[in-house]
C-alpha cells in the first residue's frame, strides 16, 4: 500500500526544508560546483543523495525488526530519535549562520566525484542516526507495513535530495557567492532548520 497523501506531503515538505538547510553535504556541493564547474557539482550532489538508499535499507530492516521483536523497543527508539532531532536543532540554532563555501581547485572528474559522494554519505554514521530518528515518525502505526512505509519514505527523500542537490550544483556559483556575502541568509536557513528539527523531535516524543 502506498503512503497516504498527508504522509507523503508532510514528509516531503520536511525533507525539502532539511535538505536545503546548511550542512556538510550541500555546502560541499556548492563548493565543488562553484570551483570545479556545474557538472562536477551536480555529480557529487547526486552521489551524496544516492548514498541515502543504504541508510534507507538499514532503517527499513532495523525498524521492522524492532517492531516485530518489541513494540516497547520501537517506542524507545522513537523517543531517543526525538531527543537526537532536538539536539540537531540546537546545533543548527547555535551555528548562527556560519555556513561558508570553501574554494578548491582540484580537478577530479565527474564520475569519481559521483562515487565519492555515494561512498561518503553511505559510511557516515550521523546520517544513519538521522534516518533512524527521522523516518519512523512519519510511519502510520495503525498500518502493519512499517518497513514498506519506511522504504517509500527513504526513496522519496533520496529522489528529492537528488533533485535539490543537482540544482544546487548547477547554480553553485551564484548561490555560493551569495551565502559567502550574506551571513544573514545562512543564519535564517539555520533557524528554519533548527525549528524543523526541534518540532519534529518534540512530536516524536509527545506522540510515541
Amino acid at each position: 500500500m502506498l503512503l497516504a497523501p498527508e504522509q507523503f506531503f508532510g514528509f516531503l515538505s520536511a525533507a525539502v526544508l532539511i535538505t536545503l538547510s546548511p550542512g556538510p553535504d550541500n555546502l560541499m556541493v556548492l563548493s565543488i560546483g562553484a570551483t570545479r564547474g556545474r557538472l562536477r557539482g551536480m555529480a557529487f550532489g547526486m552521489g551524496c543523495a544516492l548514498g541515502c538508499l543504504s541508510h534507507t535499507l538499514l532503517a527499513t530492516l532495523g525498524v521492522s525488526a524492532l517492531i516485530a521483536a518489541s513494540p516497547v523497543a520501537f517506542t524507545a527508539l522513537k523517543i531517543i530519535g526525538g531527543l537526537y532531532l532536538i539536539y540537531l536543532g540546537w546545533l543548527a540554532l547555535k551555528s548562527r549562520g556560519g555556513a561558508t563555501v570553501a574554494t578548491n581547485s582540484s580537478q577530479e572528474n565527474a564520475g569519481k566525484l559521483f562515487w565519492r559522494g555515494v561512498f561518503a554519505n553511505s559510511i557516515n554514521p550521523k546520517v544513519v542516526m538521522f534516518f533512524l530518528a527521522f523516518l519512523p515518525q512519519f510511519v502510520d502505526g495503525a498500518r502493519h507495513d512499517a518497513g514498506w512505509q519506511i522504504l517509500q519514505l527513504g526513496v522519496i527523500f533520496t529522489l528529492q535530495a537528488m533533485l535539490l542537490f543537482g540544482t544546487l550544483g548547477f547554480f553553485a556559483g551564484y548561490i555560493g557567492r551569495y551565502l559567502n556575502q550574506h551571513a544573514s541568509a545562512s543564519a535564517w536557513l539555520d533557524r528554519i532548520a533548527s525549528s524543523i528539527f526541534i518540532a519534529l523531535g518534540l512530536r516524536l516524543i509527545i506522540h510515541p
